[in-house]
């Protein structure tokens, strides 16, 4: 089940929270340095793949409240042991990896399991559940869920090795990743977009599988106190966002009673029965939200209205030609966008919330990426053409530099664009709308009748979730205002069937909570939003405590409020459940 098993030691200078940054080092304003950028060390990468992931997860910006109204950045020495992990018939492993604290308690044995959110690489949940379980004892387990960043340099024939350093193909025989490709493929692949196995299906096996590798590592950390069995070991899985979903895809395996013992997820990426799927409400939201958004006053900046307004203005006139919104005017086709969001089943606040993704391009970014995914397409197979690449300051594709290439492990986020690499659109045509086509295309995949259509929609359709097993303590925390994964499309579906089943399910909806933490170092949306990592720890405190025999909380509508301009947030504004 696993190979490429490496172990390393983290003491003094290098603890396993932060490499050492702590929080005055992952507050700098550039990420740690390689002495040899296209050479990078594994330490090197390490540290820098922490630094990218606290912050892209976290509010650590002065007066956001970490570490001092909320969460832990204590210094915690240990090892850590990792390896690839691969599921029966899957083409292509995924990465656990277990962090082991030197006080890690034998008679009071804990393992908190987690899942990367988004698509990030191994330490995308350090915030989450490093933050919460390390200081503790516990040892914490991870996995990347067949996502990552495990690029694949198409044009270089190399990628990533066990310990994140480069590597060549027929060099180097622990690459991550190989993707299945034509000769002479040019750009780059990535595990989710090319893997070819639908990773989203299987995120609750990788989920399960990282916690049969602590215990795995635990026997060889502690072969004195072995062996270390989930019968003998607390596990508590806890993901936020994609690795929300992961977890409670856990929940639902055969034989959880046997290993798992608590879930939290926050703001979850799940579908249940009869509820939208991502792809449906992101390839509407790609398609819509811009035009949408002009009939909306005072939205949070960035992005800056006077920028995005003549984009979003072209957007309407390119649905309204295509017969998709109505209105003689911007104004008239936003309202109607506006309207048709509405219909299906967005809240203002989530449109609100939105303007985000909408103006750095995500909805985009997120559709091609998981039109490859649920269609298990190979490189160069892309139904609607998108394809990926290092790009020139002419938008052309590029071979990449070997500092670029060598840098993707620690610095980017799964899912390009990002990290130097960009997203490639053949349907793209002239100003003022150039996405346009492409968007249209992802949207007929959702809802047309082609074979690429329904290859797409099998492919949504393996992920759909069921229910948790009976007995099972779950706590799902979702913000009211998320605009990435609505609530209304997401928890609150799983949770009303869970529930009505007779589940033992617990739901906390978190009043002007979005779905971004990291975003609240932007001033506007700190005086408009509250950080959702606060309840997730909260909720992590009280499924412990109540395996120890308290009660679980009851479900509740947390209504918080807003610090304003300039202000630091305080235990006052959060309101935690008591």
């Amino acid at each position: 089940m696993f190979t490429s098993e490496r172990s390393s030691e983290h003491r003094g200078a290098d603890d396993l929270l932060s490499a050492g940054l702590g929080l005055d080092g992952l507050r700098a304003m550039t990420p740690p340095a390689f002495a040899d950028a296209a050479r990078p060390t594994a330490a090197e990468l390490r540290r820098r793949a922490l630094w990218h992931n606290w912050r892209g997860i976290a509010d650590l910006a002065p007066g956001g409240g970490f570490g001092e109204v909320y969460g832990n950045l204590a210094k915690v020495p240990g090892r850590e042991y990792s390896a690839y992990a691969r599921l029966p018939g899957a083409r292509q492993p995924h990465r656990v990896l277990v962090q082991v604290p030197d006080a890690f308690d034998a008679k009071k044995r804990c393992v908190v399991v987690s899942a990367s959110s988004g698509s990030r690489g191994i330490y995308g949940a350090i915030a989450v559940a490093g933050a919460w379980g390390l200081p503790k004892g516990c040892a914490v387990a991870y996995t990347d869920k067949g996502a990552g960043t495990d690029y694949f340099d198409l044009d270089a024939q190399a990628g990533a090795r066990a310990d994140g350093t480069p590597g060549a193909l027929g060099v180097d025989a622990d690459l991550a990743f190989v993707p299945d490709a034509p000769v002479n493929a040019s750009g780059v692949a990535f595990k989710h977009a090319h893997s070819q196995d639908n990773p989203e299906a299987d995120w609750g096996r990788h989920v399960k599988q990282a916690a049969e590798f602590a215990l795995h590592a635990l026997g060889q950390a502690m072969p004195e106190a072995a062996p270390f069995t989930f019968d003998n070991t607390r596990v508590i899985a806890v993901g936020i966002s994609n690795g929300g979903g992961a977890v409670l895809r856990a929940a639902e395996l055969d034989g959880t009673q046997d290993w798992l013992d608590a879930v939290v997820a926050g703001e979850p990426n799940v579908q249940a029965e009869g509820a939208r799927s991502i792809y449906d409400y992101s390839t509407e939201a790609a398609l819509l939200m811009p035009c949408a958004l002009l009939h909306l006053q005072d939205l949070a900046q960035p992005p800056l209205r006077a920028q995005v307004e003549p984009l979003w203005a072209a957007r309407c006139a390119s649905l309204k030609a295509a017969g998709l919104v109505e209105g003689g005017d911007a104004a008239a086709q936003a309202a109607s966008a506006y309207a048709r969001m509405l219909d299906g089943g967005w809240s203002e606040a989530s449109l609100r919330a939105g303007a985000l993704s909408a103006g750095f391009d995500l909805w985009r970014a997120v559709a091609a990426t998981y039109a490859s995914a649920y269609g298990r397409y190979g490189v160069g197979e892309h139904p609607c053409g998108y394809a990926f690449a290092a790009q020139g300051a002419d938008l052309r594709a590029r071979a990449a530099s070997a500092g670029e290439r060598a840098a993707w492990w620690s610095d980017a986020a799964g899912i390009p664009p990002g990290a130097g690499v960009g997203l490639l659109d053949a349907k793209a045509a002239a100003v003022p709308d150039p996405g346009f086509a492409g968007l249209q295309c992802l949207r007929a995949l959702n809802d047309g009748e082609s074979a690429d259509a329904l290859r797409v929609r099998k492919g949504i359709a393996e992920v759909r979730a069921g229910l948790p097993r009976r007995g099972l303590p779950v706590i799902v925390v979702h913000g009211t205002d998320d605009g990435l994964v609505p609530i209304a499309f997401s928890s609150r579906p799983w949770v009303a069937q869970a529930q009505a089943a007779g589940r033992d399910v617990r739901y906390w909806q978190v009043r002007h909570a979005q779905h971004f933490d990291a975003f609240l170092g932007l001033p506007d949306y700190a005086a408009r939003y509250v950080p959702l990592l606060p309840y997730v720890y909260a909720a992590l405190d009280r499924v412990d405590a109540a395996l120890d025999g308290a009660p679980l909380p009851a479900s509740a509508t947390i209504e918080t409020a807003l610090r304003g301009a300039g202000k630091p947030l305080t235990a006052a504004h959060l309101a935690l459940p008591r």
